[in-house]
Order: structure tokens, then sequence, then C-alpha cells
């Protein structure tokens, strides 16, 4: 859900279970409980969430503080890294004022075999180190200088693709900032990569409804 959407979705769950009795806040969750016995935990992006009087008696009926914490402005980097592809952006909110997309020739799988299959390997692994590489090289050019400014990175793609990059000394302060939440996108594209604020701002969402209610005992007065 988009950050600016859950104060209206908070109150309207409120409104459909019969209010909101208790809020259980955390950093990284919060939980909501309604008179009905249904419940919704809400995972925010960028934890922890913080605030005045979280987990005060104060704060048990409160949202204010996810609130605020979900709509803060902040300066996010974003690499994407798939093989034969890569993006990295930085980004003020919602808004992309850097990016650098590239592509780069790796062949696909053959299934043949045989002395040709071995060399057609060795040819796809090259070319493979050399994608990464080059990946590596664009996330040290446009995300390092950046990286005092920003209150967060965000990975995405391939997670073999970019647990390659791990091993690059130079983007060692880059994978210190990354969240937690890894976006598994299509080739990285810069239409790909400018859609990614509705992935890393989102608020995800898990309901549960209240249990229905055991149906009545027939009245064998009644037969």
């Amino acid at each position: 859900m988009a950050p600016e959407r859950l104060a209206g979705w908070c109150g309207g769950f409120g409104d459909r279970h019969g209010s909101v009795v208790e809020t259980e806040p955390g950093p990284d969750r919060w939980l909501l409980r309604a008179g009905d016995g249904a419940t919704a935990v809400l995972e925010p992006p960028f934890p922890p969430v913080a605030g005045p009087g979280l987990g005060t008696a104060t704060a048990r009926l409160a949202i204010e503080p996810l609130v605020a914490h979900v709509l803060a402005d902040r300066t996010v980097g974003v690499l994407l890294v798939r093989l034969g592809a890569h993006a990295a952006g930085i980004f003020e909110g919602d808004r992309l004022v850097e990016s650098k997309v590239d592509r780069t020739q790796v062949a696909g799988r053959q299934k043949a075999g045989g002395w040709s299959q071995q060399r057609f390997a060795r040819r796809r692994e090259g070319q493979a180190r050399a994608a990464l590489a080059e990946a590596a090289d664009l996330a040290a050019r446009l995300l390092m200088p950046a990286r005092h400014r920003l209150d967060a990175v965000v990975l995405g793609g391939d997670r073999r693709a970019m647990a390659a990059l791990r091993d690059d000394r130079r983007l060692g302060p880059l994978f210190e900032l990354a969240t937690q939440r890894f976006l598994t996108v299509p080739e990285p594209r810069l239409v790909v990569l400018a859609d990614t604020p509705r992935l890393f701002r989102a608020v995800r969402i898990e309901l549960t409804e209240p249990d229905p209610e055991p149906a009545a005992e027939p009245n064998p007065a009644a037969r």
C-alpha cells in the first residue's frame, strides 16, 4: 500500500471491524486489533519506526508515529542487477534525480554437449563476470559518491547476481546501508528503475479476518 493511503486505510479498517481496540507498536511491525477479532499486521518500509511516546500507554491506540515514519522524505539509492543488465538511481522521495542504466552481452544457455558446449560455457562465464564487474563499477561511480547523503540503499533484480557484488570491497558502505526488502524486478530498464518507489516505499499489510461465528444448534423443541 502507498504510504499516502495508510492513515485512511487504518481508519477504514476500524470502521469495518468495530473500531481498533488495541495497537501493538514495534520497530518493524505494528499490529492493529479490532473489536470483532480481526487483526492487521503492518510492515513499514525503512525500519525501525521511532516516535515520541512509542510504547507508552498513550500510544496504544495511536498510529501517528507509524504514519509519520512512512511519509518521511528520504534520499534513497537503488541498485538493480541481473545478468546482462543493471541500473542504479538516486531518489528524493519518489522522484528519480540521478540514474544510469546499462546492458551487457551475456549469452543464453546452450543444451548441446561436447567440446563446443564446454567452450560456450567458458565464454558465457567470462561474459557474466564482465557484466557483474560493470554493474559494480556503475554502483561505485553513481552511488558511492552520494553515500553520505543516502538514508538507505534498496537492492533488487536477481539475488544470485547481487550476491556476487558483495565481494567488491568498494561497495561495502552501500551494502551496510541496504534494507532487508529486496525488489524482485524484471530486466532493469529506466522504466523499471523509475517504478521502484512504488515497491520500496510501500507498507505491506497482512490481514486476518475474525473467526466466523459458529452455527446455531438446532432447537429440538422446534421440530
